[in-house]
Formats: structure tokens, sequence, C-alpha cells
């Protein structure tokens, strides 16, 4: 008698099943990518809590235009704590850049609904990023206005939130904003446009400073506009509306 083997369908279901367990591969390597890479930018940013960035996401972009237009670039910066900055200088772009810094936890919807009510009404659309989402930008990201850029922007805010002090946002913050072209930090500005150390700016030289934070490439501190002239004024005036030199005493 001839014996008959029967043949049983392969399991998975044949090359259906492979694909299948091919993509449940796929899926769970991207997630366990993505688990490191969340795993991996937490332990960064909470490690910038203490330890200065050896450099930022905007010098590098300003240094691979350089390159692209085949001119040399000698980035001024130069790294100060907290208690060598002048009270002023953090004032000043509290005033100018973000009034509810210290009420906030990254975002100002206030100030955001705001800017699209004013769009609404024909207006330009302006800014309404606060100084933790410009720390997340100018550290971490490249320039744009795409989607990706700005979620990134908002998980590293978040994050910037969840692990530093205010006082230590403000630190970092001064000491990596572009003050003027190849300007970072204030202390380099100071010594730059001022001649002196970054503790001794004065209110009226912190506001200057303040004012081209807008555009630090098209605005000049040695040079202003009539409209960072006016600026100024400004930004003086709302420094004393907070409070003056010991409204900064509560970071």
């Amino acid at each position: 008698m001839s014996r008959f083997r029967i043949r049983r369908p392969p399991a998975h279901g044949g090359a259906r099943g492979r694909s299948r367990f091919g993509v449940r591969r796929i899926l769970s390597a991207a997630l366990k990518a993505l688990a490191l890479l969340v795993a991996a930018s937490f332990v960064l940013t909470l490690a910038l809590r203490w330890i200065r960035p050896l450099t930022t996401a905007v010098t590098i972009e300003r240094r691979i235009e350089a390159l692209k237009e085949g001119r040399s670039y000698h980035p001024a910066r130069r790294w100060v704590r907290w208690d060598r900055i002048s009270p002023y200088a953090a004032l000043a772009v509290i005033a100018s850049e973000d009034q509810r810094f210290a009420q906030h936890h990254g975002f100002d919807f206030d100030a955001i609904q705001k800017a699209i009510d004013e769009h609404d009404r024909g207006r330009r659309l302006r800014g309404a990023s606060t100084i933790s989402q410009q720390v997340a930008k100018n550290l971490f990201l490249w320039s744009g206005r795409s989607f990706v850029r700005k979620g990134l922007e908002a998980y590293f805010t978040v994050l910037i939130e969840l692990t530093w002090p205010k006082r230590r946002i403000l630190e970092v913050y001064l000491n990596i904003v572009e003050f003027g072209d190849g300007v970072f930090g204030v202390e380099a500005a100071s010594q730059r446009y001022f001649h002196k150390p970054a503790a001794r700016l004065r209110a009226d030289e912190a506001a200057l400073l303040a004012a081209v934070l807008p555009n630090p490439i098209r605005f000049r501190v040695d040079r202003p506009s009539a409209y960072v002239q006016e600026r100024r004024e400004w930004i003086l005036e709302q420094m004393g509306q907070l409070g003056g030199g010991s409204y900064i005493k509560r970071f």
C-alpha cells in the first residue's frame, strides 16, 4: 500500500503571512528606534540643565551658510554664568520677547490667539514664540516653518520646561541668542558693542540689545535705526512696568 503524506498549508498563510510578519518587524524596529530617540533627547536635555552646550544648531547653520557662500565665519561667543549677567539683560529680553515668561509652561496661548486674531484682521502674522520655544529652536533645530520643525520645537519646549528651572532657561537663552551677525550671547554682545562685561550692562544698553532680537541680522546695535531706537524706548517702559531690576529676583 502506498503512503500518501498530507501536506499542510504553510504557516502564516504563505507569502501573505511572511509579508505581515515583515511589516510587524519593521514597525517594531521603528518603535524601538523612536523610544531610543525619545530617551536620548530626554537625557541630553536633562544634562544641559547643568552642562553648558558646546555649540548650538543656529551657530552650525550659520557656519554652513558661510561655507556655501565661500566666506570666512568666526562667531564671537563667550559663556558666562547667571551671576555674571546684569539683571537688566534678563529683564529686557522678558519685556521684549515674553512678558508672561514667569507664568506660562512653555507656550503663551494668549499671545498665540492674539497673533491669530490680528492676522484675521488683515495684519501680517507675527511670531508668538516664548523664550522657552526660542531656546528649543536655537539649541536643537534648524530654521524654517515646516510642521515637522514646529512639532519638534514643541516637543523640546516641553522637555526644557519639565527639566529646567526658569532661571536656567533664561541663562541659556542669554548665552546663545544672536545679537548680531556672528555675535552670540550677551557677554560677546556687551564686549563688542559697549566694551564691557555683561555684568555691567545698564538698563538702556540691555534694552538696545533686546530691541534687535526680532531680526539681529537686519537690525544693528551699533547703528540703530529709528525703529530700533523706538523699540528700545518701548522696552525700557515695559521693564519699568514689570518692576525693574527687582523683578528678576524671583527667578
